[in-house]
């Protein structure tokens, strides 16, 4: 997919999109995998500018947050491209909290974002499939959960046309040669390397779609 100058790509989801950005700065886009992308698109251009890209990730967010906010901060902006990372908030919260986040609610409730996207602003999407790199036994357990999760996020993505970056199986990859901690330190929350890692996976799935959708 041939990215423009005047696109404005827009990454929404929980901490590891935020990744520290500094909120009351717009122009911030955190240290993780979307400052990676920004970085990787400025250098592909001639003249270093690159598309405009905007990094509204919440740490702690869930799929339902993000509903809350998804008018304010999707769809005034008129993003070209959207790009949703979420979903391992809602399999966390129930073992740390006791907070249950049904994989049916959830799926119903990213059909609705995309589908609202999709149809308010033509953009064109993808969504970033949660993962976990477990570091510790009780995590193993996590799975559960998140299984059902990730297919519950590839339908809703294919029900509407959305591009899947599979950050879930990339890390996994990269898992078989290294220490997990090294790609995830508490087994979420990826390392400078697990971001970059996330930001080639994005930059692959874009690559790979070779024309834009009809009109």
């Amino acid at each position: 997919m041939h990215l423009k100058e005047t696109d404005t790509l827009l990454f929404i989801g929980d901490s590891i999109t935020d990744a520290g950005r500094d909120r009351t700065d717009s122009a911030s886009l955190g240290r993780g995998y979307v400052q990676e992308i920004a970085r990787t698109l400025r250098a592909r251009t001639s003249t270093g500018a690159g598309p405009a890209v905007i990094n509204k990730g919440l740490s702690g967010n869930r799929v339902y947050d993000l509903e809350s906010r998804w008018t304010t901060d999707v769809i005034d902006h008129r993003p070209t491209v959207v790009t949703v990372k979420i979903g391992i908030n809602d399999t966390w919260r129930r073992y740390d909290r006791g907070l249950i986040s049904p994989v049916d609610e959830f799926e119903a409730c990213l059909d609705r974002l995309l589908a609202e996207t999709a149809r308010t602003l033509s953009a064109r999407l993808f969504v970033i499939t949660p993962f976990l790199l477990p570091v510790t036994s009780d995590q193993e357990g996590w799975y559960e959960d998140l299984s059902p999760r990730t297919d519950a996020v590839l339908r809703a993505a294919q029900g509407n046309g959305a591009h899947v970056v599979r950050a879930d199986l990339a890390l996994r990859r990269a898992a078989e040669e290294r220490e997990a901690a090294e790609l995830a330190p508490d087994g979420v929350h990826p390392s400078p390397l697990g971001h970059r890692l996330i930001a080639d996976a994005w930059l692959a799935a874009v690559d790979a779609v070779t024309a834009d959708p009809p009109s």
